[in-house]
């Protein structure tokens, strides 16, 4: 079995098994939709590698006292990620002005409930799917962005600030740059950062050809 397939797989078994919800337990039930599916095989797990953190069909209350679902959550250590995928089919072209507003509604109560919302519009996922995957690690970086262990050394730590900053792999010459250091120094830093499993070696069998980017 595909590797997707199988952490899907298993990661929805999880979702269904510890809900007690039985309102997200039954849409879960249901199986998701093809543009979340698809999205999560093509453009999440190729980006990320895994699917932690990540919780379909989130219930979240509106100022109504209702119910909404989110496509996924994204929620590592309590923070708020929402994705949500547009389609571009009967539902976006007709698009009344009732429902424009309640969309437009739904985003406005999501964001000051503290959420970061992140909408992808499914051609994008089928024809633009590196710009997708750009945009996903610039979602990530937002949340580990500001958490940086305390055992690193400023230049260390500013090292891992500049990885999460970046949605490409860098080189030491770009580290060197940034960091104001030989490049002597920043391959030590690099090298200590990837013995701590903090970065992670991208390309190039020869050092000198190497690049590196955040390990997610």
């Amino acid at each position: 079995m595909p590797r997707f397939e199988q952490q899907y797989e298993e990661w929805l078994v999880r979702n269904l098994e510890n809900e007690s919800n039985h309102r997200r337990k039954d849409l879960l039930g249901k199986g998701l939709g093809y543009g979340t599916v698809e999205f999560l095989r093509t453009i999440w797990f190729p980006a990320v590698g895994n699917l932690d953190h990540l919780f379909p069909e989130w219930e979240v209350r509106d100022f109504s006292n209702g119910y909404r679902y989110l496509d996924l959550a994204y929620m590592p250590g309590g923070v708020k990620g929402g994705i949500e995928i547009q389609g571009y089919g009967p539902h976006a072209r007709d698009l009344d002005v009732r429902r424009f507003k309640d969309l437009c509604r739904r985003h406005c109560l999501l964001a000051l409930d503290g959420w970061t919302f992140l909408p992808i519009a499914y051609p994008s996922i089928v024809e633009e799917p590196k710009q997708c995957q750009q945009l996903v690690l610039s979602f990530i970086g937002k949340f580990i962005a500001t958490d940086v262990s305390s055992s690193l050394t400023w230049l260390e730590a500013e090292t891992i600030r500049f990885a999460r900053r970046l949605l490409r792999t860098f080189t030491p010459l770009e580290l060197t740059e940034h960091l104001k250091v030989t490049d002597r120094h920043a391959r030590r830093i690099l090298h200590k950062l990837v013995e701590q499993q903090m970065l992670e070696i991208t390309g190039g069998g020869a050092q000198r050809n190497r690049s590196y980017r955040l390990k997610l």
